[in-house]
């Protein structure tokens, strides 16, 4: 089942498949322009090439900006994407649930976003500081259907030396919502910041936005 988000550059979707790639697409032409294969990057980082929980893609969103996105995957990593002209290259890549991260969304801010995920917990993050500091796009690792071996090891490494410190990258505000999240999104009610959150029930779940 193919998934689509609001358009990136003009005429260009990115969509994720429910499987393990991540696609730029043309729809002048009615085919893909760049795709990313999440498998390939965990099966370097496992020397025995199997995995347990593998990065099947679940969530695509893309930022206020329009050149960034942010996918949410069944390892419970969310992977942080720009795009640069007909492709889109990894910037950052962290842990963000125990579970399969079900569900991503971008908030009217450029690098801010919301997650929800299998193991019930809603998280808001923010990456403007570790986006910011790339002065550059990282070197293209890409290819069309294909990438070079260890890029995850080396993107891992660059994304270390632009932010000058080894610290992990921790959501601003964490909500235990108790059940598997199946969909997400942001609102302003009455003034107030708001995160609806639905999950296998029939009721909406509204949660205040207060960052500590």
């Amino acid at each position: 089942m193919m998934q689509f988000e609001p358009c990136l550059l003009r005429n260009k979707f990115c969509g994720i498949q429910r499987d393990l790639q991540v696609m730029m697409w043309n729809l002048q032409k009615a085919r893909p322009l760049w795709i990313v294969d999440l498998q390939e990057e965990e099966v370097n980082e496992h020397s025995t090439g199997q995995l347990f929980n593998p990065p099947l893609a679940h969530s695509l969103s893309v930022s206020a900006c329009g050149n960034v996105f942010g996918c949410g995957a069944e390892d419970g990593k969310i992977r942080i994407f720009r795009v640069t002209g007909t492709k889109f290259e990894q910037e950052a890549a962290f842990k963000g649930h125990s579970l399969a991260v079900s569900q991503v969304f971008f908030l009217p801010e450029a690098y801010r976003f919301i997650t929800g995920g299998n193991d019930g917990s809603v998280l808001l993050w923010d990456v403007s500081n570790e986006l910011g500091k790339q002065k550059s796009p990282v070197k293209s690792i890409h290819r069309r259907r294909t990438r070079m071996p260890n890029t995850t090891k080396k993107l891992d490494k660059i994304n270390a030396e632009c932010s000058n410190e080894h610290v992990p990258i921790l959501p601003k505000l964490t909500i235990e919502h108790g059940e598997k999240v199946n969909w997400i999104s942001y609102a302003e009610i009455k003034g107030s910041r708001r995160i609806l959150v639905a999950d296998q029930s029939t009721s909406i779940s509204v949660y205040p936005i207060a960052e500590p």
